[in-house]
């Protein structure tokens, strides 16, 4: 996920467009992968808004 989520990063940095929300989801997804869900799905979002680990 992180993978993609950079890739929009870098393309909006080349053609302009406003992605006010990818940041902040790729820092979420970053969190997961501290936490070492790096290979858990899109529900480890949850886990992560809860702090658990």
């Amino acid at each position: 996920m992180r993978k993609d989520l950079g890739i929009c990063l870098e393309t909006g940095v080349e053609i302009g467009p406003a992605l006010p929300v990818t940041s902040p989801i790729d820092g979420f997804y970053k969190d997961v992968q501290e936490m070492g869900g790096g290979r858990w799905d899109r529900s480890s979002l949850i886990r992560r808004l809860r702090g658990r680990r």
